[in-house]
Parts: structure tokens; C-alpha cells; sequence
């Protein structure tokens, strides 16, 4: 069978840029694997996708023009039902096979299996394989029925009567298996040809007539002036990128942004980068204000010098390459102008006012229905933040963390911030440092929402960490408290988020924090808002944290082990996994698991609560003696050494038991006749119990 290279393009009016890669993506996905789904693809197959801001397509290698044949064994009755006691056909399985489109003369040839419990009876048969149009026409409907797409439009076509629902109009469709025009291809109103649109106004021919599906790429490149592949045009964009930035000279770079390139990719088909630049007096408004502006409003590059300042140059991407630039140039620069202008006037009119005078205003501005205005969640932030700098033993530190605390949020109440809401925290620490504040105050404002996502920074100074633990933990016990949880893959208060930086401040700073004490300790401040919801928080906060050591490495074992005990320091959680990874390579490890757990149950079992105490004059037995005997010299070796925070020692010590342990279960009846023997040897249990689950519960270990 001749097997051919496939190519299917929609041409449509301008798509979102931001989802045009995850578009080409799940187009060309969809239609290779509903090709392959019906064998019209072979094991050589290879998917190119194509993306540009005006089409979606798909290049698919060694298609056949019809799928293989295929044997198809279908299950049909037991025999019993379908066969009489002479083997004659019965009613049942007449009906069965006419519905197949068999006959009579059909039942000699069906197959008789033993299915365990009785025969089956299977019809056998041969399926035609698809034609590729009629299954490259069900691939295709597959593929736009499932683009991703985040508004679809309703649009007439040409008919004026008839509706199409798609991401945007469709004008096009190209679908081509060798030189082949698939005719009868239909969608969205749209028949198959050969002939697609480059470039808007570059392009040297219009229609661009594809003449082959493997010569697409290179046409629409040199006849239509298109990159029509995203991750191609991605690279020459940064190429350009870099080579402009080298021109300009100095040691400058465009600022390194992977949402924008990939934006920019999905506004232009053609390339072509140009230097622009704006008078320098901008330069005094905070960098951060200018390149968001630039960013975000005009998809432009900013340029930063060596030292990573922002320079008065920037790279606009344009999709025109005229002889001569300047009149794009110019255009772009008295764009951005205006743009810059509004950035100065409010960075000017904000330094006006103190943040100190600001804090009043947050009094106006709602936060949350059931927990009232940003002023009263900055009253609770601030009683937190005091309570965290008392239980730290650091009073000028809970000073300094007040007053951040209190200013933190004023800079929402500002014109910048107004207009840029991303520049939260960015833009109070300029207007802290303008106010004459402390530098680890006005860091502090700008800290206290980090760490924003994974992997980001955590605060650079105490009162930053204090800061950003109590405004996380308002928001934490807040949420909780009202029963405002995450569902699902809903967390619109990113309370998730949240948890996980609480952590990994508590871990990573190594805060002399216990967790339960830390969460009650910021209830006075809520009042009577909410209810104390702290046992199902700290459960949330151990989740949070059992899924951050497992994506660390640590074993679900292991991790349910240090967990169990619900450890209240979470700086020590580390040590004591480490701690429990080199016991559990031990080879006494799986047998002491195992008593450890078999004592926990017999324990359990108790008809009352059993006291770690024993009466070594009630010791009969030579194992129930000897395992007291390790207990004393061992035990106390053991404790000395988890009191100094050496918890790899202390279980290793605690190793030696094994032998005494194996003995004692070997020899000893712990359930004796008389109940003070069985009292004092549940005691000796209680002690080794007591003794071996101080880092971690070690039955979790038990297979």
C-alpha cells in the first residue's frame, strides 16, 4: 500500500495569542492520534505541528490512502443458548448472526471457546480498513470538537443562514496526502483545496497553492512570508533578540521572558526585530513600573545593562520588514511614550502621601464579607506578626515587624498600584525608602508575599519572614475559620499556596516555631469571626508537607513514619527522614519494624491505659530480664542522643535491641495468668515502645 505524507491546515482570522501553542498543540494531536486510533498511520509515523497567529496545521508521515484490514471476533452467546443438544442452530442465535448480516451457513464456521465456565460461541469476520477521507473527516471533526479553545465565537456563513461555533472564523481549508487534494473534506462550512493566504501584506503570491503536503513549510516561507512553525519562529524571534541586544553593544541584554517570547511567537508570522528607545529622563521612575508597562501593554523587550539596570533602549518584534525602519520605529517610540509618562506622573503623585497616611484608607476597601476590610485583616496581620516576634524571644524584632506589618498593604491604595496591581509590595518598598523608613522595613513590605509560587525566594530579612508568616497565617486560620476550603481544583484563596510557604519558612529558617502553638496563638486576633478550626489546619498543613518530602524523594513509608507523630518543629522533619532512611537500611530495620508494631497492637489492646513503668523484682523470665537489662543501658544512650538533635544516632543505637526483642516474643507469654506479671510485661513493652518511636513511629515501616 502506497503510503503518503499528510497535511491538513485551517486558515482562520487572528487566534488569542495566548493559547495559540496549546491550539496548534491539541489540534495537531488529536488528528494523529485518531488517525492511528483507525490504522491509518504506521509505527514510522512522525507529527509536525504548525501554529501561526492565522492557521493551525498538521504535517503527518507515511499515511495510508486506507487502513489494513482486520479480523474482528465477536462474542455471541454461550453454546448452550445459542446451539441445540444435535448442534442446530436456535432461534437466538439466527437472530444474533442476521443482526451481523450472516446467515445460517455462518454457524458451521463459529468458534467455540472455553471461557472458564462454559463454551462461548465467537462470530469471526473481517472489518474493511477506513478510507483516509472518511477517516481523516472523523479525526478531523474529533480535533476541532476538542480544541481547548477559552471563548468560542459564533459566526454565519457565507449562505447567511447557517451558524459554526469555533475560536474564530475559518476562511480555509488545506488538506493534501502526497500531491492529492483529499476533496471530499469537509469543516466549518469549509471544502478542501490546496490553497491557503501567507503574509498579510508581504507575501509574494496570494493564494499560496500548496503543491505537495511536504513542500507547506518551505512555500509558505518563501511565497508567503510565514514561519508557519510556532517553536521555528520562537527561535528566530530570540536569535533576533540576542543579535539586536549585541548591536546596541555594551554588555546589554533583553530582558529574559518565556510568556512573553511565547506571546510575542503568536502575534507575528514573519519576524523582524528593531531598536528603539525613549528619553532618558524616565529612568528616575522605579524599573519595575517602566518594564511591566512595556511588558504587558506593548509586548515590547526591554533592554538592561550589565549590572542588570534598566537601559533607555528596547527591541519591538514587528511583523513588517520595510527597506527602511524609521517609520515603524518612530511609531513604536511615540507609543510607549505616553505609556512611560503615566508611569512618572504616578510614582510622582504617589510620593506625596506617606504610607503612613495611607492606612487609614484601607478601612474602605472590602477584603472578605465574613472577615471585613484590608484595615481589619492589617489589625489582625499586625497582632499575628507581634505574637510571632514574642514567641521568637526578640521584642525589637515584633517592633519592627508591626510597623511593617501595619504599612504592608497601603501601597494598594496608590495610583500605581491601582493601575499595575503585580507591582504589590514592589512599589511600598520605594515608597517606604522615600518615607525614610528602615531598609529591613521597607524590604520587609515588599517580602511579605514571597514566597509567591515554587521555587521563589522566601523574604531576605527576619522581618520579612515574620511578616509573610503572619500574613499567610491570617489568611491561613481566616479562610479556615469561615469554612472557605479548597475544593478540588478549586483554591481561590490559594490557601495550598499558602500552607507551603508557611513551611517552608518554618523549615528553611529553621524557626523555633511549634506548629500547634504557632496556628492557636493567632486565634485572639480574629475574635469572634470565626470558629477555631485548628485540627483540621494542621491536617492540611501535614498534607501539604507529606507531598513536598515525597516529591523530594523520601518514601510514602518513611514520610508516614516522621508524620505520624505529628512532629511540631517542622525544621526537624528533615533530620528525622534522614534519619529513618539510614534505620531503614539497617538490617535489624524490617524485624524491629515489625515488633514495633506488633507491641503497638497488643498495646491497643490493653484493657487500660499501660504506664512505660516496670518492677525488675517481677521479672521471671531470662529474655523478659535481658531485654530490661538493654533497655537501661541502651535507652538512655539513645535519649541523649536525640535530646542533641542526632536522630540518625539515636535509632541506630536503638538497633542493638533486635536480638533482646526476637527473645523476649520468642520466650515470654506477655498475656500471663497472673495480672501483675502481664501488668509489669506490658510495662516493659510500654518502655521499648516509648523508647523506639521518639523520631519516628517505626511500625509504619513494616511491610
Amino acid at each position: 500500500m502506497n503510503h503518503s505524507n499528510l497535511l491538513v491546515e485551517l486558515f482562520v482570522e487572528e487566534l488569542p495569542p495566548k493559547v495559540l501553542q496549546k491550539l496548534g498543540d491539541a489540534f495537531a494531536g488529536v488528528l494523529f492520534d485518531q488517525l492511528a486510533a483507525q490504522g491509518l498511520t504506521s509505527t514510522g509515523s512522525r507529527l509536525t505541528a504548525y501554529a501561526s497567529p492565522r492557521r493551525l496545521a498538521a504535517h503527518i508521515t507515511e499515511v495510508a490512502p486506507q487502513a489494513a484490514d482486520k479480523a474482528v471476533s465477536q462474542k455471541l452467546m454461550p453454546a448452550t443458548v445459542g446451539l441445540t443438544a444435535d448442534g442446530q442452530a436456535t432461534p437466538a442465535l439466527l437472530k444474533k448472526l442476521a443482526a451481523l448480516g450472516a446467515d445460517a451457513s455462518a454457524v458451521a464456521g463459529l468458534q467455540r471457546v472455553h471461557d472458564g465456565k462454559a463454551d462461548v460461541l465467537y462470530f469471526e469476520s473481517t472489518a474493511r480498513g477506513a478510507q483516509l477521507t472518511d477517516g481523516l473527516q472523523k479525526a478531523l471533526d474529533e480535533a476541532i470538537a476538542k480544541l481547548p479553545i477559552p471563548k468560542v465565537m459564533r459566526y454565519q456563513l457565507q449562505d447567511g443562514w447557517t451558524s459554526v461555533h469555533f475560536v474564530r472564523p475559518a476562511h480555509g481549508l488545506v488538506a493534501l496526502h502526497g500531491t492529492q487534494v483529499l476533496i471530499g473534506l469537509k469543516a466549518l462550512g469549509l471544502t478542501a483545496g490546496s490553497a491557503t493566504h501567507g503574509h498579510r501584506f508581504e507575501a509574494s503570491v496570494d493564494p499560496v497553492v500548496i503543491e505537495s503536503a511536504d513542500s507547506y513549510a518551505q512555500q509558505l516561507a518563501e511565497q508567503g512570508a510565514v514561519i508557519a512553525s510556532f517553536a521555528e519562529r520562537r527561535a528566530e524571534i530570540a536569535r533576533q533578540l540576542q543579535a539586536a541586544a549585541e548591536r546596541v553593544g555594551g554588555g546589554v541584554r533583553a530582558i529574559e521572558d518565556e510568556a512573553l517570547l511565547d506571546e510575542v511567537t503568536a502575534l507575528v508570522e514573519r519576524p523582524h526585530v528593531l531598536i528603539c528607545e525613549f528619553e532618558k529622563e524616565f529612568l528616575g521612575v522605579p524599573q519595575e513600573c517602566l518594564i511591566l508597562t512595556m511588558k504587558a501593554n506593548q509586548k515590547y523587550f526591554p533592554l538592561l545593562a550589565a549590572d542588570g539596570k534598566l537601559t533607555h533602549q528596547f527591541l519591538v518584534v514587528s511583523n513588517i520588514s520595510p527597506s527602511d525602519a524609521s517609520a515603524v520605529i518612530g511609531g513604536n517610540e511615540r507609543v510607549v511614550r505616553p505609556r512611560l509618562a503615566d508611569a512618572k506622573f504616578f510614582f510622582d503623585q504617589d510620593r506625596k502621601k506617606t504610607l503612613a497616611s495611607r492606612v487609614e484608607g484601607l478601612g474602605k476597601v472590602v477584603y472578605h464579607n465574613k472577615l471585613g476590610t484590608q484595615g481589619e485583616r492589617v489589625d489582625r496581620v499586625r497582632a499575628i506578626a507581634k505574637s510571632i516576634g514574642q514567641q521568637l524571644g526578640d521584642s525589637a524584632l515584633a517592633r519592627q515587624a508591626d510597623l511593617a506589618a501595619q504599612l504592608a498593604k497601603t501601597d494598594l491604595v496608590t495610583d500605581m498600584v491601582g493601575e499595575f496591581p503585580e507591582l504589590q509590595g514592589t512599589m511600598g518598598r520605594y515608597y517606604a525608602l522615600n518615607d525614610g523608613l528602615d531598609v529591613a522595613v521597607a524590604d520587609a513590605i515588599e517580602d511579605h508575599y514571597k514566597p509567591r509560587f515554587a521555587g521563589d525566594e522566601l523574604p531576605r530579612n527576619d522581618v520579612g519572614v515574620i511578616v509573610a508568616l503572619a500574613d499567610k497565617l491570617e489568611t491561613l486560620v481566616g479562610m479556615f475559620g469561615i469554612g472557605n476550603l479548597p475544593t478540588g481544583d478549586r483554591d481561590p484563596f490559594a490557601l495550598r499556596r499558602h500552607a507551603l510557604g508557611v513551611i517552608r519558612m518554618l523549615v528553611e529558617k529553621d524557626l523555633a516555631l511549634d506548629l500547634e502553638t504557632l496556628l492557636v496563638s493567632t486565634l485572639p486576633a480574629f475574635g469572634d469571626k470565626i470558629t477555631d478550626a485548628t485540627p483540621a489546619l494542621v491536617d492540611f498543613i501535614y498534607d501539604r508537607l507529606a507531598g513536598n518530602l515525597r516529591e523530594q524523594g523520601f518514601s510514602a513509608q518513611q514520610v508516614d513514619a516522621v508524620l505520624a507523630l505529628r512532629p511540631q518543629r517542622l525544621a526537624d522533619v528533615q533530620k528525622r527522614l534522614e534519619a529513618v532512611r539510614a534505620f531503614a537500611a539497617l538490617p535489624e530495620a524490617p524485624a524491629l519494624a515489625a515488633a514495633n508494631k506488633r507491641v503497638g497492637n497488643i498495646l491497643k489492646k490493653a484493657e487500660t491505659a499501660v504506664q512505660a513503668r516496670v518492677d525488675a523484682s517481677l521479672l521471671q523470665e531470662t529474655a523478659e530480664q535481658e531485654l530490661n537489662q538493654a533497655l537501661q543501658t541502651t535507652v538512655p544512650r539513645a535519649d541523649a542522643q536525640f535530646a542533641e538533635g542526632d536522630y540518625t544516632a539515636s535509632l541506630q543505637t536503638l538497633a542493638v535491641l533486635r536480638a533482646p526483642v526476637d527473645a523476649f516474643f520468642d520466650k515470654v507469654m506477655v498475656n500471663a495468668e497472673d495480672p501483675a506479671l502481664k501488668a509489669n510485661r506490658l510495662g516493659l513493652l510500654a518502655t521499648l515502645h516509648e523508647a523506639m518511636n521518639r523520631v519516628a513511629d517505626l511500625s509504619r515501616l513494616a511491610a
